[in-house]
């Protein structure tokens, strides 16, 4: 990475603080800070302080007053130091423990050479106090401070993240746990936090240019001669060749599930790298809660504990009707609270998968420091399919999902892409359409559908207590998730954000949100400001979400209250998508007519 982005100014004297290098390969870490210890880990209740892991001086900050200082500090994950944009010398982020009804002040000063901000993820906050530069505030100029002043109007575990260019992608991120006002609906004798993150070598510019200039540069599971003869014997010459010549069609791969893989990545947990083996501990018989955060920039995880049952009892901050897995997938800016009960003296290991089974982070769970359990093996890789594109077998091998330079589009394909949509053909933005998306609401996604374990789904999640508002939708607003992989080009309805109109919510209303995805790449959208309350098929609410994650081909639904007044960001939380234009402002006002989306 360019260190002199940052410049001297920028650079925390980390050694003059604490004179400590902790090497990566271990446990990385920033100097300052040493390795993140016992995030959580105090006992909740009295008396049993003493077999829990001690607190790291400045890892946790409490209280309604709280200064965050946001500068730049050498690490090392991989045996090369690199530098961070770090909160007061840390990496992650310092954890936030609120309680809710308070009234937070949050005075956040720039010791970079460059601009910087905080958005705070899931929160519901006043506009002028969300965190996005050029949406709701001006930024922090280096050298400058924000104060931030907020109600805590939830509870929960939510996070916290840079919203300026990549400094999220090397390290500005930390979690935050709101105490709920009532007590917690689900008791627990002890808690952890868990912060999945993914960290590179690389500076995430030079990461953009490859991906600008060839899309899948970090797929290094491409599809090979053996693997073509493999599925001959297994489905026929036929199918094989088939299926072969449909993602040839769509200048496509079939292994092209994340666009950053773990060939340039080192998959952190609390900030340690797998090798550093961060450990929570526990006493036998205990309910524990880990609460769980995806912090990552581009990575889907496959989360389990084998040997523990995962009781998930919260999404995205809000409780759910108690249900029990053995794994889920979170994606890039998703939470989830699951209760675990280990029975035995033992350890038992975290394991933290990537969606293409390119890596994974680890942690343990023990009931003394030092004990570590086996690490489980990489799933196999998996392969979409003709299913995650929203197309049948009966569908002629993709030929009704095709490359724009293979096609005209149809009035069928017109009338699929909705009003407001791509005009006419997809246009530069978009190389291909799904022609009949699906709900799918109980797929667990590729790779886990046959993985033999109970895996979560939405479908399974039911939040507490209902919807906030039980008003019937009074208008619709249709978008089409869109790319061209070629171009590593991303946007709504084939229009890039500098391209792109605001959408326009009208103040009080109660909307439906329809996202298609026409790409093969799972996104996770997040609405600023508001809830996305996730629908089934027919209409019926399911879940409170902050973040949404939609699959290749899927359609999904969730009602709006524009409850909100002012300018609020509307994007993928794939950072290196939101960069390449799959990003929309959101207007919230008074008395506005409805737009060309409705």
């Amino acid at each position: 990475m360019d260190q002199s982005r940052f410049g001297s100014r920028g650079v925390l004297d980390c050694d003059r603080s604490r004179r400590r290098f902790v090497q990566g390969l271990a446990a990385g870490a920033c100097v300052l800070a040493g390795p993140p210890r016992g995030w959580g880990g105090v006992p909740l209740a009295s008396g049993q302080a003493a077999d829990s892991v001690r607190e790291d001086p400045g890892s946790v900050l409490r209280g309604t007053d709280i200064h965050l200082e946001i500068g730049a500090c050498q690490v090392n994950f991989t045996g090369k130091r690199r530098s961070a944009t770090v909160v007061n010398g840390r990496l992650p982020a310092p954890q936030l423990y609120l309680r809710q009804g308070d009234t937070v002040t949050i005075r956040v000063s720039n010791s970079l050479t460059v601009p910087t901000s905080i958005h705070w993820h899931g929160m519901i906050v006043p506009a002028d106090m969300d965190g996005v530069p050029g949406i709701s505030f001006n930024g922090i100029p280096p050298g400058a401070a924000f104060v931030y002043r907020f109600q805590l109007r939830q509870a929960g575990t939510y996070w916290y993240h840079s919203h300026s260019r990549f400094q999220e992608q090397i390290g500005l991120y930390g979690p935050i746990v709101i105490q709920p006002a009532g007590g917690e609906r689900q008791h627990a004798d002890r808690e952890h936090v868990l912060l999945l993150s993914d960290w590179t070598d690389l500076d995430p510019e030079h990461i953009y240019r490859l991906l600008k200039v060839q899309s899948d540069y970090f797929n290094y599971g491409r599809r090979t001669v053996p693997e073509f003869f493999a599925d001959v014997r297994r489905e026929g010459f036929a199918q094989a060749m088939a299926e072969r010549a449909m993602w040839g069609r769509m200048r496509m791969n079939a292994t092209d599930l994340l666009d950053v893989s773990g060939h340039a990545y080192t998959y952190l947990l609390n900030g340690t790298t797998p090798t550093g083996n961060w450990t929570g501990l526990f006493r036998r018989g205990e309910r524990v809660r880990l609460r769980i955060i995806n912090g990552s920039s581009m990575s889907f995880f496959d989360v389990r504990i084998p040997g523990l049952p995962l009781t998930v009892i919260a999404a995205d901050g809000q409780d759910v009707e108690p249900l029990t897995v053995d794994e889920f997938r979170i994606g890039a800016a998703e939470v989830y609270d699951v209760l675990v009960e280990p029975k035995d003296d033992r350890a038992y290991t975290i394991f933290a998968q990537a969606l293409d089974a390119s890596g994974y982070a680890r942690g343990t769970l023990a009931p003394a420091p030092g004990l570590t359990a086996g690490i489980p093996p990489l799933d196999p890789r998996p392969n979409l399919s003709m299913a995650d594109m929203g197309m049948s077998a009966a569908d002629d091998r993709g030929s009704m999902a095709m490359d724009r330079a293979h096609m005209g589009m149809s009035p069928m394909a017109m009338n699929h892409m909705g009003h407001g949509s791509v005009p006419g053909h997809p246009g530069p933005n978009v190389d291909s359409i799904v022609p009949q998306p699906t709900t799918r609401l109980d797929d667990p996604g590729v790779g886990l559908r046959s993985s033999g374990r109970r895996v979560l789904t939405y479908a399974d999640l039911h939040t507490i207590g209902g919807p906030l508002d039980a008003r019937e939708p009074s208008r619709e607003i249709r978008l089409h998730l869109t790319g061209h992989m070629q171009r590593f080009v991303w946007s709504f309805d084939g229009h890039k954000f500098s391209d792109s109109q605001p959408l326009r919510f009208n103040y009080g209303e109660r909307l439906r949100v329809v996202l298609v995805n026409d790409s093969m790449m799972t996104h996770p959208i997040h609405l600023h400001g508001m809830w996305s309350e996730v629908e089934s098929a027919d209409g019926q609410f399911l879940v409170r979400k902050h973040t949404v994650v939609v699959q290749p081909g899927q359609q999904l639904s969730y009602g709006v209250s524009a409850n909100a007044l002012g300018r609020w960001a509307f994007h993928c939380h794939l950072l290196y998508h939101m960069e390449a234009g799959m990003f929309r402002e959101v207007v919230v006002a008074q008395g506005e007519g409805s737009d060309s989306q409705s």
